[in-house]
Order: C-alpha cells, then structure tokens, then sequence
C-alpha cells in the first residue's frame, strides 16, 4: 500500500489538487480568523456571532435560517443550492475560458471585455427579434450562438496583435476590456432597450422573458424550488466536457498546446503557430462570452447598462477558477461551483448575522494569491517527500550494514573472464 501512495505522490496531478486545496483551506481559516478578530473587537458583536458567522461561511450553503429562539439551523436547502448552480454557470465558462488560454501558453486577462461583448449582442438579439415573428427558441439559439461569435472576434483582436506583431497579450486584453466597457456603453446608450417602463430601474436593460424569450428549466425548478438554476448549468457542464476532449484527445488541442509550448518549435514542426494562437484567444473569448450569455438568457436577471466605469467581476472571478482548477477544464466544474458557493455563503452572513458579505471577497482574495503561488507549493510538498525519501534510505542503509547498488546499475566484474 505504502510504495502505491508514494507513486501516487510523485504525480504532478496528485501536488497540483494537494496545493489547491492548502490553498482553500488556508483562505478559510484567514476569514474564520477574520471574523473571530472583528466579533472580538466589536462593540455591537459577541463571540456567539462571531461562532454563527464562522459556521456560515463553512455552511452557508446548507443554511435554512434561524428558529424561533433564534438559533442557525442547517438543513437541505433546495433554493440555496439551485442559486449556486445558477451563479456557477457564468464563472465555469469564464474559468474555461482561462483555462483553455492558459494552456495554449497564453494569459487571457480579456474575459471580462469578451463577457461584455458577448451580453450586448446576446441581449440585442433576445430584445430585437420579435418573438411574434420568430419562435422563443429559435431566437435563444440565435442570440447564444450570436453571443458566441461577438466574443469570439473580441478574443481574437488580442490574438491577432500577439501572432502578427508579438504584442503582449495581457497588455492588449487591457485595453479591449476598456473598449469593450465604452463600446456596451454607448450602444446601450442609443437603443431602446432600457427598461423605462418601471421608473426604479431605468439604469438597467429589459429582461430577455420581456421578449418570451428565457432558458428552459427542464424540470430544475421542482428538483431546487424557488431558485434561479436552469439548464444553463448543464450547458456549461457540456461545454467543459467537450473542452477537456478537444484539448486531450485531438489533433486540434495538441497543436494548440504545442504553439502555446514553443510556437518556433511547433513552426519548425510544420504547425502554423499565428494560426492557432488567434484561433486559442478565439476560443477564450467564445467560452466567456458564453458564460455572458447563458447569464442573461436566463431571464433572471437585468443587466446594468452603464459600465464604462468597472467591468464585470465575472471576467476576472474566472482567472482563481482556472488556477484552483489547475487549468483542468473537468476541474472548472467543481472550482466554478466552489467560488459560487462562498458567494451564497457571503449572502447568508449578510442576512443572518451583522456581518457582510465582504468577508468572503477576502477569502477569494487570500485563495487566488495562494492559487498564484501554486508552484511554490507544490514544490514544498515534493521537497517534503524528498526528504522523508532520503532519510529511509539512509535508515535503511545503516540498519543493512552495506550499501545497496542504485537501481539500473550492475555489480563490477572482478576480471575479463569472470
């Protein structure tokens, strides 16, 4: 058994889900830490709050609210759990989408200007047909597929400057991000699709449902009652599947992983390098704007039309997706519904306790800084078992009296004859 969890061991994959959970654990004990600190100093909070807060952020998920004496009670908790898968949908996609960039050899900082891009043409299309001329459904593929395509050509701007002019890829995502932000702006701005009929919400854009147009449930609703949660998370699970085959099991994503390697050596292999990284920013910007559009097909949700002044935090929330992921898009899945449900757990401690919901943006924070610092880790883990390795063999050596020969190496001959 022993020699079976030492090879386990000295698997990558194996140091790579170690590191990423040390690095989930040490983020939840800086926000226990956080709120114990805060609930000690606090005048207005007592260390029973501070305990109730604690259990909320490890328990949110499964929170149903305080009795009658006022206790936390924990339970099964359909609408909790469908809210999370809901809010995972957008951040698999955007995950994806670095992920997929990350191991082509390139860092797409841009996914929050592809999410803008891909919810301006998706809500645009939603809104614009008419759904009395077009079937709903029909107008749903439309505008995902549209939704798709904008980001897609978003993504491929970055790609276009790296192949043809070598510029660095972070710096012109940065600036397609901006772009992006003015661009959903103005042409929100100029269109009739603010929502001018409730006088409370004339800042933001109609729901898609105001066009009959919405993401069937398929039978969620009765499995999570009350919740938003539709097939827009088993569309993303789909996608994730069909990302982790195309990248480990075609020709397609082994030359896209080789140009993202060395694209000199993979010119020199015949590869056409410019080629595969326009079309591997291409396809980041495709997953996050699908993330966008799946969002708002919904029809939960209204999108904020004025955003040249910040941009989606969805876009960036991929990037500690991806990296606790370990760039595996199987890994997304679960990551993406990690991070969604610190963010339930964030809401319940608002709503049950006097603490807010920042709390849980600094234990996202502590976790990417120590997602970014993975290698570091990992390398720790190994030295660790190095270590442990050398001093057996030297306890062994010693109890044996002489020197075992190396493995791989014969013992000398004494003579040519012998």
């Amino acid at each position: 058994m022993k020699p079976r969890m030492s090879g386990l061991m000295k698997k990558e994959a194996t140091r790579s889900i170690l590191a990423s959970i040390l690095s989930i654990i040490i983020g939840l004990v800086v926000g226990c830490v956080i709120i114990l600190i805060v609930g000690m100093t606090s005048d207005t909070l007592s260390p029973s709050s501070a305990w109730d807060g604690i259990r909320l952020i490890f328990g949110g998920l499964f929170s149903t609210g305080r009795d009658a004496a006022g206790a936390l009670t924990f339970g099964f908790n359909p609408t909790n759990i469908g809210n999370m898968l809901f809010r995972a949908t957008p951040l698999i996609l955007t995950g994806l989408s670095v992920a997929v960039a990350f191991k082509t050899g390139l860092f797409n900082i841009g996914a929050p200007g592809q999410y803008l891009m891909g919810t301006m043409v998706t809500l645009m299309l939603a809104l614009g047909i008419p759904s009395e001329v077009v079937p709903a459904w029909l107008i749903w593929i439309i505008a995902f597929v549209g939704g798709c395509l904008a980001g897609a050509v978003w993504g491929a701007i970055p790609g276009l400057l790296k192949a043809f002019l070598n510029i660095n890829e972070v710096l012109a995502c940065i600036m397609t991000n901006w772009l992006a932000a003015n661009l959903v702006t103005w042409m929100f701005d100029i269109s009739n699709f603010k929502n001018v009929v409730e006088n409370t919400k004339s800042g933001y854009i109609y729901k898609t449902t105001f066009n009959g147009v919405a993401t069937p449930k398929m039978g969620l609703d009765h499995l999570f009652p009350n919740s938003q949660v539709n097939m827009g998370i088993v569309i993303a699970i789909v996608i994730a599947i069909l990302m982790y085959i195309i990248m480990s099991k075609t020709t397609l994503g082994y030359q896209l992983k080789a140009c993202g390697a060395n694209r000199h050596a993979a010119r020199y292999a015949g590869i056409q390098d410019r080629r595969n990284i326009v079309l591997s920013m291409a396809i980041a910007g495709a997953l996050a704007a699908a993330g966008a559009s799946l969002y708002y097909l919904s029809g939960n949700t209204e999108f904020y039309w004025s955003t040249y002044q910040s941009l989606p935090s969805t876009g960036f929330n991929g990037i500690p997706v991806a990296l606790l992921a370990v760039n595996n898009p199987i890994g997304v899945i679960f990551t993406g519904c990690f991070m969604s449900m610190l963010d339930i757990s964030g809401l319940q401690l608002t709503n049950l306790t006097a603490y807010n919901e920042y709390i849980t943006d600094v234990i996202i924070a502590t976790i990417v800084y120590l997602s970014a610092f993975s290698l570091v880790i990992k390398m720790f883990i190994s030295g660790r078992k190095k270590r442990k390795a050398k001093a057996s063999l030297a306890a062994a050596s010693d109890s044996g009296g002489a020197e075992t020969p190396p493995a791989g190496t014969k013992p000398e001959k004494g003579g040519e004859g012998a």
